[in-house]
């Protein structure tokens, strides 16, 4: 018998993402007037669906938000907003976001000039290895982001990224993840039998390398597949400004893993130290 094709469905981009509003004016007049977003549809619509009676009617409308997508909002006529979806302050409400691309930090650069003519506070650029990026919030305290790539990710992303998360899913699974030193740890490539940190082979690690290498306490192996192992006896420290790193670049350098402990992590300063104790997920513990 002759098996039917296995089909790979593939997506083509993002269509649409939406959230709700009770700003109505404020929010058409952000994206519109200020973001530039055309007004493309709007969808006015009795309440409906299982919960009859109960739903809200509603305005559910969109704006071009370039590339065949759109942003789109919806509006419950008469209600207020519910306290569980009041948008919160602090770090992890930035998770909750929209970024928009640009091509050019030019672009970027009179992005954040215009939102900051119309009174939007935006961040200074920052950033993220292969990204930089502005933030800002709309009137609904929904965060934003203006991004552009500053290059393409390749075969050592997709790798480190496999083995990042694989590490990842089995610490969480353990219940006894509490913080980044355990994955950099499990994450590890082949644990050589000796300590140092894996550094991955991308143009925003090299600087890492380099300074390592210039500290005097350090060895640099050969390339590992997509890593540089840098060996230690039984401690380094390198200060941040020495390899001119981003800060949130910075706080990132250790994802191709680590055979040592962190004894001191902060925006200016790394110290690593040789230790023999296991680390929680190498030994399946």
């Amino acid at each position: 018998m002759i098996k039917p094709l296995e089909l790979h469905p593939k997506l083509h981009g993002v269509d649409h993402t939406a959230r709700p509003t009770w700003k109505l004016r404020e929010t058409v007049h952000f994206y519109r007037d200020i973001l530039g977003l055309p007004l493309v549809h709007c969808i006015s619509a009795k309440g409906w669906g299982r919960e009859k009676g109960k739903h809200a009617d509603f305005l559910h409308f969109f704006f071009d938000s370039g590339n065949e997508s759109t942003i789109a909002f919806f509006y419950y006529v008469g209600t207020e907003q519910p306290p569980e979806l009041a948008v919160p302050k602090g770090y992890m409400a930035m998770a909750n976001h929209t970024a928009w691309r640009v091509t050019s930090e030019p672009e970027l650069l009179e992005w954040q000039r215009r939102l900051e003519s119309h009174g939007v506070n935006v961040s200074q650029f920052v950033q993220h290895e292969v990204i930089e990026s502005i933030y800002f919030r709309d009137p609904n305290w929904y965060p934003l982001e203006i991004t552009r790539s500053l290059r393409d990710v390749g075969e050592p992303d997709a790798v480190d990224a496999a083995a990042t998360i694989e590490a990842a899913m089995e610490l969480e699974a353990c219940g006894r993840w509490t913080d980044i030193e355990q994955l950099t740890g499990s994450s590890a490539g082949e644990h050589l039998g000796m300590s140092g940190f894996y550094v991955l082979n991308v143009p925003e690690f090299s600087s890492l390398v380099d300074a390592a290498r210039k500290s005097g306490h350090c060895k640099v192996h050969p390339k590992r597949g997509h890593y540089q192992f840098v060996e230690f006896e039984n401690e380094v420290e390198i200060l941040r400004r020495d390899t001119q790193m981003k800060e949130a670049i910075w706080y990132g350098c250790l994802t191709g893993g680590l055979d040592g402990k962190i004894a001191h992590f902060d925006s200016d300063r790394l110290k690593l130290v040789a230790t023999n104790e296991p680390i929680l997920g190498l030994d399946g513990n």
